[in-house]
């Protein structure tokens, strides 16, 4: 059956039809195991009153080699029913066809948020010496910025007519070097930014956490990334103003009535349980996720920025192996969930694949559907592994007493610890 979205609720049948791509490279290794844990999962936590029909959906080399199409039609519209899917990674094309298969699915779909949680689990090892002070969710605008794409290579027509126009029309005398530059559009909107922000402070009332955090580089590009932090102030305020306490409003409130005073609202507010929301520059939020990560708990921010932030991030708590992501829009209710690493062709047939990135996203899309149960299952079965040492090499050769499992031997480890 179909899962579908009816207002503001999605409806989950009990069997639902869930589209997955199996993906390149290693996707073909973690893919059946980690479909192994989520149905084991879920018959443990609800027997046989729910499951999940598993329905293959081609991307990649493998669609590729069958129907000569990186991304055939049939796939997309797969997605499109069925509401909720999840992939493995997938290789993009070199010199032909779709710049990358990844943005492309966001893209069509119109997937506005990528969402990365991040959180560190107690036995695996970091560079950090207090990893379980992360735990941060990152809402990355996923459609504009550089995922839109828009480019003009040095010595083209097309990059010639560009330059043309930006400097016999709009008198833009800064491009030193014309006759080699490429150029780049970023494209950032209001609405772009109104819809990631709305679903980045929805998130966090939902689940209770303090703050949101607006990472953006608005002192130096002033209309697109300033944009984004004035645009996102301005609709927290509007729309969120007996649930939120802006640190914009702080600083009116400081230059009118003094800072003693901006402190004790501010104090009031979170004492009530309002969400702060606040902004910080980029380079300055890299640097204070590793001095300070505990102030951060949901971010959201431009494409760029996320892409710098979310890998970062999953490297001070043990890696990309462990980072799950989705990319959904709350609008419509459809998401994809999914491997956040490469195909890896270099580890292929060896059994040393990791399949934590997609097992977590696994739990991710338990979540969005509802099934909480099954998703704590698996998140309890990888922590009590991980503090034992138990994990495929990439994490068990940083471990105290890591213990090495091939893929196969620790995905039936997970499943075995779900009982």
């Amino acid at each position: 059956m179909q899962i579908t979205k009816q207002g503001e609720r999605l409806l989950v049948p009990d069997r639902p039809v869930i589209p997955f791509i199996e993906g390149d490279g290693i996707g073909r290794e973690i893919t059946p195991h980690v479909q192994q844990i989520i149905d084991a999962a879920v018959a443990k936590a609800y027997g046989e009153k729910r499951s999940i029909e598993w329905h293959e959906v081609l991307a990649g080399e493998k669609a590729f080699n069958a129907v000569g199409s990186w991304l055939p039609e049939a796939t997309m519209e797969a997605f499109r029913t069925h509401m909720v899917g999840i992939k493995g990674p997938l290789t993009t094309p070199i010199g032909e066809g779709i710049r990358s298969l990844n943005v492309a699915l966001r893209q069509e779909l119109d997937l506005y948020v990528c969402l990365r949680p991040v959180r560190w689990f107690r036995g695996v090892a970091t560079p950090l010496l207090h990893p379980e002070k992360v735990h941060v969710t990152i809402f990355r605008e996923n459609t504009e910025d550089i995922y839109a794409g828009i480019e003009w290579a040095a010595g083209t027509p097309e990059l010639k007519k560009v330059l043309r126009f930006l400097q016999e029309e709009m008198g833009v005398a800064k491009i030193r070097f014309p006759e080699t530059t490429s150029l780049g559009v970023k494209p950032v909107s209001l609405e772009g930014t109104e819809r990631l922000v709305r679903a980045a402070i929805e998130y966090a009332l939902e689940h209770g956490l303090p703050s949101v955090t607006l990472v953006h580089k608005g002192n130096i590009m002033k209309y697109t990334e300033g944009g984004f932090k004035k645009w996102g102030y301005a609709l927290a305020e509007r729309e969120f103003p007996d649930r939120t306490f802006t640190e914009h409003k702080f600083r009116q409130i400081e230059a009118e009535r003094g800072l003693e005073q901006a402190v004790e609202e501010y104090n009031q507010a979170v004492a009530s349980g309002k969400v702060f929301i606040k902004d910080v520059i980029a380079d300055a939020f890299l640097q204070n996720t590793l001095l300070k990560p505990e102030e951060y708990a949901v971010v959201a921010t431009l494409n760029l920025n996320g892409d710098y932030i979310s890998d970062q991030l999953a490297a001070m708590v043990g890696g990309i192996g462990i980072a799950p992501g989705a990319n959904i829009n709350y609008d419509t209710g459809h998401a994809i969930f999914e491997a956040t690493h490469g195909t890896a062709p270099d580890i292929v047939g060896k059994g040393k694949a990791n399949p934590c990135s997609m097992l977590l996203s696994g739990v991710m899309m338990l979540e969005y559907m509802g099934w909480h149960e099954a998703g704590a299952l698996i998140t309890s079965s990888l922590e009590k592994l991980f503090a034992e040492g138990y994990a495929t090499a990439d994490l068990a050769r940083f471990m105290e007493q890591g213990k090495a499992l091939t893929t196969a031997a620790f995905a039936q480890k997970v499943t075995d610890a779900l009982q």
